[in-house]
């Protein structure tokens, strides 16, 4: 009798493998050792943390620095590691180590985790990318330490500076200030600031970028990923900071009371954060609507693709545009950088936009209903948060029921998994159609 090999396709077992490191992170954070109560946290918040961390979000229902021991603490950075680099990328490091050969199936995979084009280099991509990320987690190390020693003692400096610099390089937002305030006690610190906000826009650009800026000395040329990445990263960043200063100029619970180079700083944050870290220097709770408002957007938007923030990528957000300005011109093509953009990457940019409006849409009417007594605003904002896998909250997260909780974990996790993958982990191969319908005509508009 002939037997029937399991076998599941790249999307699937993407989709599983986070499944499978969520899962272990949670129990390990239930063990007594993990917490300074020595009770352990109870599983939905454990899974509700464990979640955040492998998603790099940076929500939490309990403070980091004030809940957690170094036990507990380590196994959340092991799991903001893997989450961002990719499960797929941190177990071919392990077969690297090990001596063991990549096989056909697992650079299939990879392709897929990291993004890639094709299978072809994808192994030597996946080197490089371990090898960026220690280098730069490694100077944004250094810096936070160097710093944060002037304010603790060298041994808990250092600790702090490589916590907060893998979190931040991954976009996840984790810190141990305590207290749930983040870094709003350094918002006029250009050390700090600087160092951080340099840390999650390399973590954006993504991985495919850093590597085609590698190459350039020898190639003297970039993709046009890596150039719409770039330009949209940058028009999105000072754009939103100019606002941003704009609108929070005269509120008296934010930038007002500062000199005006923590006025830039805080508006500097606030505009790179968004994009996907959840660190903040100023008080969420306390921004204007207009900014609170600019802040969902850039969650939304997230940043590039391959990259460890989340978010429907400013790449698409690029495509989408090009698209309706082709439209709005009367013109056929639609072009970035005088490439043609093919009908396959314009419709895969509008699938990702309305799966993610249609999951932020949901989620914001769920938690109305469970989780009632707050303003829209703050039901949107914490919606949007997790789907982009941010971590930005008004302080409605710890307030949340245990619905609450359960909605906001699963949109993490869509959110970091993307749209896209788990559609297509969960519907069949797309296969050519046998025959074509006649056209017919819709009125638009």
């Amino acid at each position: 009798m002939k037997k029937h090999k399991f076998n599941l396709d790249p999307p699937k077992l993407l989709v599983l493998g986070f499944a499978a490191v969520i899962l272990i992170g949670a129990l390990l954070l239930t063990l007594p050792v993990a917490t300074e109560d020595g009770k352990g946290l109870s599983f939905i918040n454990a899974l509700f943390t464990a979640t955040s961390a492998t998603c790099v979000t940076g929500l939490v229902v309990v403070d980091t620095g004030d809940t957690f021991t170094m036990f507990g603490e380590l196994v959340i950075l092991s799991l903001i590691q893997i989450g961002g680099l990719g499960f797929m990328t941190f177990a071919t490091f392990l077969f690297l180590l090990l001596g063991k050969r990549i096989s056909l199936k697992d650079r299939l995979l990879l392709k897929e985790a990291v993004n890639h084009l094709s299978i072809a280099g994808v192994v030597r991509l996946v080197k490089r990318i371990l090898l960026f990320t220690a280098l730069i987690e490694m100077a944004g190390g250094i810096i936070l330490s160097i710093r944060f020693s002037l304010d603790m003692p060298i041994g808990k400096a250092i600790y702090y500076g490589f916590f907060h610099a893998i979190s931040n390089f991954n976009n996840a937002g984790f810190d141990l200030m305590g207290n749930f305030q983040s870094l709003t006690s350094y918002v006029g610190d250009p050390t700090v600031v600087l160092t951080i906000s340099a840390l999650i826009t390399l973590g954006g650009l993504g991985f495919l970028v850093m590597n085609d800026l590698y190459e350039y000395r020898e190639t003297r040329r970039l993709s046009l990923h890596s150039k719409v990445v770039i330009y949209t990263t940058l028009m999105l960043t000072i754009g939103a900071a100019i606002f941003i200063f704009l609108f929070e100029f005269g509120n008296v619970k934010t930038i007002e009371p500062l000199s005006i180079q923590g006025k830039v700083l805080g508006s500097l944050f606030q505009a790179v954060t968004p994009r996907t870290a959840g660190a903040n220097t100023l008080p969420i709770g306390d921004l204007t609507h207009s900014t609170l408002f600019l802040t969902i957007i850039l969650m939304f938007i997230g940043a590039g693709s391959g990259s460890t923030a989340g978010g429907i990528k400013i790449t698409t957000l690029a495509v989408l545009a090009a698209a309706v300005w082709t439209q709005i011109r009367g013109k056929e093509d639609v072009v970035l950088f005088r490439r043609k953009i093919v009908m396959e990457t314009i419709l895969k940019a509008l699938t990702v936009t309305v799966i993610g409006l249609f999951i932020v849409v949901t989620v914001t009417m769920i938690l109305s209903i469970t989780d009632r007594g707050h303003n829209f605003i703050m039901y949107l904002f914490e919606a949007t948060s997790a789907f982009g896998t941010v971590g930005l909250s008004m302080g409605l997260t710890p307030e949340l029921s245990l619905m609450g909780r359960i909605i906001i974990i699963l949109t993490m996790f869509a959110g970091r998994v993307g749209p896209l993958t788990i559609a297509l982990a969960i519907t069949m191969r797309r296969k050519r159609d046998a025959f074509h319908y006649p056209e017919g005509k819709i009125m638009i508009g």
